[in-house]
């Protein structure tokens, strides 16, 4: 190992001061979301923000959307076993996904006045699409949340020294308590002010370990050719492969909750469109930085990248750099996968809340009760997520499995709802149960070809035949 300056492990004051330093970091976060809380006057500003965020703040909660630990840990260590190949599908495709969302789907979603997505399949295709969807939209959020406590139990694991899954457990609770109180208004404002200290962060951490590595140039050039391939090479396989790591994210988030509560909380629909491209932009440009992060560390420190490549990160960060940068850089990234899991809780609470639970309940819910029964699936999901938390732990395949069961039962409902007029309800319903089930068939035989490829395709030709053999009257879309 290069030794670079004082590798020792932190003094045990250093240490204490780092804690204190992310209780701190943790408990104005909390604090923040408490007093933008005061704002949620009813389930709308719970929601949707009353749909009135301004561009700033409905850029910088899109961009959250997923700069969190599969962006900083996930991708990174991705990126160090396969190179740009292993990480089309985070950042890049994740970027595709805000870039086609403010293309195709915002102006039309917003201009439908919903408060959530489920909402849409009612609209357009009726009550039992609205369950079924409903159903789509809400389990795969299982596995993200679950991400998500994982990364902050990794982290809580190299900071303190306890196991992972007591750290998973106490995050959870932090993070459901945040999001029971406040809303989508918290989760906004709170997304801004960290996404500011995120970016500082990343930046801050990429100069230090650059310079220690004798300059960007000196990094990059260590970069193997085989690792720098973007492309895939001209094999059909190798082809349909890209394809489908460019649809995990890029199609399989559209028909997502919280793309959709987050672009539809923007105070006007040029809002909405315009915070989507300025998000995708920014997401691909700071999401660069933790892989350059990691090439960093492979040169400085290539001991490091033994054992579980997602540790790599915050390890370097602990034994060789300053206190300081160690602050800022794990109660950034804290602050950051807080306000991503918050999110991705509220989102699954809002659709089982509004779609699930209140179509099958005959009386009249009052809003004041139909926000208690939202904040009571918060609890709910939150302790679903912390239990498979504690028994799977790769971020980049909990958060990769959760998109592409939105795609191969969501995304041509929802796309060719919007576009295609004879789509009807038997279409969309026969769609989204052939996707899954081919789907898990293709799975269970693990088959040479990515599983979603065969599902997507299977669920289009069932919407098309579905659509045009058993059309409904009066459903055609206006």
């Amino acid at each position: 190992m290069r030794s670079l300056g004082n590798n020792l492990p932190l003094c045990s004051k250093c240490k204490e001061l780092l804690l204190l330093s992310i209780i701190a970091y943790l408990a104005v976060t909390v604090a923040i979301g408490f007093w933008a809380s005061r704002k949620v006057k009813n389930s709308g500003d719970f929601m949707l923000a009353g749909r009135s965020l301004p561009i700033v703040l409905s850029s910088a909660a899109l961009f959250a959307t997923w700069f969190g630990s599969e962006t900083v840990f996930g991708a990174s260590s991705q990126f160090l076993q396969g190179g740009l190949f292993a990480v089309i599908e985070d950042p890049f495709g994740a970027a595709l996904c805000l870039i086609l969302f403010g293309l195709f789907y915002a102006r039309k979603l917003y201009n439908m006045n919903l408060l959530t997505l489920g909402d849409y399949f009612k609209v357009r295709y009726g009550r039992t699409t609205e369950l079924t969807a409903s159903f789509f939209l809400a389990v795969p959020y299982l596995g993200y949340i679950a991400a998500q406590l994982v990364a902050m139990g990794l982290i809580l694991n190299v900071v303190t020294g306890i196991p992972t899954w007591q750290g998973v457990v106490l995050s959870s609770v932090i993070v459901t308590v945040y999001t029971y109180a406040g809303g989508m208004w918290a989760i906004s404002v709170t997304d801004f002010i960290q996404s500011i200290i995120i970016i500082a962060g990343m930046f801050v951490l990429a100069f230090v370990l650059a310079e220690k590595a004798g300059g960007v140039s000196v990094v990059l050039s260590e970069f193997p050719e085989k690792d720098r391939q973007f492309f895939p090479p001209a094999d059909f396989k190798e082809i349909v492969a890209y394809i489908a790591a460019w649809s995990v994210l890029g199609l399989g988030s559209l028909p997502s909750q919280d793309v959709f509560q987050r672009a539809m909380s923007s105070g006007s629909v040029k809002t909405a469109i315009w915070s989507c491209y300025y998000a995708a932009i920014l997401y691909l440009t700071i999401a660069m930085l933790p892989l350059f992060i990691s090439l960093c560390t492979k040169h400085l420190y290539p001991d490091q990248i033994n054992g579980d490549t997602q540790l790599i990160l915050p390890n370097m960060v602990l034994q060789h750099t300053t206190l300081p940068i160690q602050i800022l850089f794990f109660g950034s990234l804290l602050s950051a996968i807080m306000s991503t899991t918050s999110s991705a809780i509220l989102a699954p609470a809002v659709i089982f809340s509004e779609n699930l639970v209140k179509p099958l309940i005959k009386h009249r819910y009052s809003d004041k009760q139909f926000l208690v029964l939202t904040k009571i699936s918060v609890l709910l999901f939150a302790l679903v997520a912390t239990v498979m938390a504690c028994l799977r732990s790769n971020i980049y395949e909990l958060v990769g499995e959760s998109s592409i069961l939105s795609l191969v039962s969501l995304f041509v409902p929802l796309t060719l709802g919007l576009y295609w007029k004879r789509s009807n309800s038997n279409g969309a319903l026969l769609s989204m149960v052939l996707g899954m089930i081919t789907w898990i068939i293709f799975e269970a035989f693990e088959t040479t070809w990515p599983s979603l490829v065969p599902a997507t395709l299977v669920s289009l030709i069932g919407m098309v035949i579905g659509s045009l053999v058993w059309p409904v009257k009066g459903e055609e879309y206006v």
